[in-house]
């Protein structure tokens, strides 16, 4: 049996347990009273409110600097890269399957230029050629260029719904990234026949360096006049980008300036 000493000793240790949570003659909470904790958690919530005051401060000194337009920096990639649509190196066209090539190409082709349709490019502004489009600086809501998918003319899908993929005549769309310097036009080599479609009608007005309003992307079709004796046969083509201050060639990066891809088209 447990002793009255052992007994006494089992209710101090319990009574030290409790008033360490909370002792109800000093009055304190986990060891502090109500004025020390008080203090503690003005003192935080000055200080939080000290460091999120500096936080937004500096955001807000930052967001003076930039322009809503265009980049503050742009060293990371100072020359456009080069990409097509559909988006595949590999464009492999068997015609006598339909719904594959459809699936495949003629589709993601249909929506990639559906903000490219006339009714909604006809609320951006009438550019011309060979004219640089200039806005003031302060205008809070910027204006973009008409850039038509009629002007792709037999790669438009308009005239013809399967962009030649059908006829084994398949249709590539070329356009540059956001940064955007000054360039002559695309250059286009290939191991096969071609016809370019706005090779000529890009201008510096179709370039802003960031979305403005119902801006898109100038583009040029590339359709590929494959005849039925090159049925079967790969084809390597390679598009570049050529103008002032462009870079094309650099072995590093084969999307810089340039950009290759494949095309078989077979029945």
């Amino acid at each position: 049996m447990a002793s009255t000493e052992d007994k006494a000793v089992d209710k101090e240790n319990v009574s030290n347990w409790k008033d360490s949570i909370y002792n109800p003659r000093t009055g304190e909470l986990l060891g502090r009273t109500a004025s020390s904790w008080g203090l503690i958690l003005l003192f935080y919530l000055i200080f939080y409110c000290f460091l999120a005051g500096m936080f937004a401060l500096t955001m807000w000194v930052m967001l003076l600097t930039l322009d809503e337009y265009t980049p503050k920096y742009r060293d990371r990639v100072p020359h456009p890269g080069l990409v097509i649509r559909p988006n595949s190196v590999d464009i492999w066209v068997n015609i006598s399957d339909p719904e594959k090539y459809k699936t495949a190409y003629v589709k993601p082709l249909e929506s990639f230029l559906e903000s490219y349709n006339d009714t909604e490019q006809e609320k951006n502004k009438l550019c011309f050629s060979g004219e640089y489009f200039e806005q003031e600086d302060n205008k809070m809501e910027k204006e973009a260029c008409q850039f038509k998918r009629s002007l792709l003319s037999s790669c438009s899908g308009l005239s013809d719904t399967t962009f030649g993929y059908g006829e084994g005549q398949p249709c590539v769309l070329l356009k540059m990234n956001r940064v955007t310097p000054p360039f002559a036009g695309l250059e286009p080599s290939a191991l096969s026949r071609f016809l370019c479609f706005l090779l000529s009608h890009l201008s510096l007005s179709l370039f802003p360096s960031l979305t403005q309003g119902n801006y898109v992307q100038p583009l040029v079709a590339v359709k590929l006049l494959v005849s039925p004796e090159d049925y079967g046969t790969e084809m390597t083509i390679e598009c570049r980008v050529d103008g002032s201050d462009i870079r094309n060639n650099d072995d590093r990066d084969k999307f810089l300036g340039r950009v290759t891809f494949r095309v078989k088209v077979f029945k």
